[in-house]
């Protein structure tokens, strides 16, 4: 019997040549080389359980190096992921998500400037003051991927900011790589090891991620555009507005086939959905959700859309919820409580899928 036939809320996709090595031998945590972890906002929220149990207690039965991608809540999820306690940092970061709140006026959402300062106070607290210990992880190597503004979105400002965003969504229409005229990637990386595969499908920079910027790259990875404010100079990196890294990677789709061919390792990936979506403004054009040969060495774990039909709303927690429950806090809150309880079914049958080493039966990425 296929190890998948029993799965009822977790489904697996796996590029030809990750797929070819599930069929032969399963999925050990010596496999994995890279796991992604994309923006979404709340929907990231889904995969907490299995975040905390692939981090606290499956990958450290394994000796290798692992490399940790993250834009937006992903890159908050891969530094929780990079404490010494894991498994409590993740379920602390569920718990920060699920709670917060913004000081508006009645009928009002709150602006950019208070999310900004509130939610850089809590990365801050969470992640700054131990960010010496967080990147001193004796395995795991972090990358936290941000939108720099070029062009009119160098700097924000009142009219800069939208015209400069029209301008990035008329050129990506045209092509995913014009819009490097008016962003590009800049990956705050771990020093101590490179991405084992080149970043040449997107105008991109790397810079080293050390504690002095740590958190100002975390929070720029996490700003989303009109929703907050943009970093400004982050330090070590070039000067300018730094934004949401969905933006230019979404879904972290990259060229991971670049892995070196004595590297057998695979990609490893969380998601929320079954297609990986390059860049967030790319959302409209269908056509580039397709899987590509940059993903042949990618297991992508998500929800089954049935299952996900089941949960409040019959959908993922996503950030129109915000607007949905209104002033009605409480209600979001116990929503996505209910959700994130649920999703421990996505972390349990991972667990029974890999315990015993047997080939896995998964699907071919679409």
């Amino acid at each position: 019997m296929a190890a998948t036939a029993a799965l009822t809320a977790l489904q697996v996709h796996a590029g030809p040549r990750a797929l070819a090595r599930l069929r032969e031998r399963g999925l050990r945590p010596q496999d994995v080389r890279v796991i992604p972890a994309a923006a979404g906002g709340p929907k990231g929220l889904i995969l907490n359980p299995l975040d905390r149990y692939l981090f606290g207690r499956w990958l450290p039965a394994a000796p290798q190096t692992v490399h940790l991608l993250g834009a937006s809540i992903g890159a908050w999820r891969m530094a929780c992921a990079c404490l010494p306690d894991a498994d409590a940092a993740l379920a602390e970061l569920a718990e920060d998500y699920i709670t917060q709140r913004y000081e508006h006026a009645p009928g009002q959402a709150p602006t950019p400037a208070t999310v900004s300062r509130e939610f850089g106070l809590q990365i801050d607290r969470r992640l700054g003051a131990r960010a010496a210990e967080l990147l001193a992880h004796p395995r795991w190597r972090l990358h936290v991927f941000t939108s720099h503004g070029r062009s009119l979105l160098h700097r924000a400002g009142r009219w800069r900011t939208p015209v400069g965003y029209l301008g990035a969504f008329a050129a990506n229409a045209v092509h995913r790589r014009a819009l490097g005229t008016f962003l590009e990637r800049v990956v705050f990386s771990d020093p101590r090891e490179a991405l084992p595969f080149p970043l040449s499908d997107f105008r991109s920079q790397q810079v080293a991620l050390g504690p002095q910027n740590l958190t100002q790259a975390v929070l720029a990875s996490c700003s989303i555009p009109f929703w907050l404010d943009p970093v400004h100079d982050i330090p070590g990196g070039p000067r300018g507005a730094y934004w949401d890294g969905g933006i230019t990677d979404y879904h972290l789709h990259l060229p991971y086939s670049g892995m070196a061919a004595t590297d057998d390792g695979l990609v490893l990936y969380p998601h929320f959905q079954s297609q990986v979506v390059p860049g967030w403004l790319d959302k409209a054009w269908k056509s580039r959700h397709r899987a590509t040969a940059q993903l042949d060495k990618l297991v992508l774990l998500s929800p089954r859309p049935a299952w996900v039909a089941g949960l409040p709303g019959g959908k993922l927690p996503d950030r129109a919820d915000f607007k949905a429950y209104a002033n009605d806090d409480a209600g979001r809150v116990r929503a996505w409580r209910l959700a994130l309880a649920e999703s421990q079914r996505l972390a349990d049958e991972f667990a029974a899928l890999v315990a015993d080493g047997r080939p896995v039966e998964a699907s071919p990425l679409r």
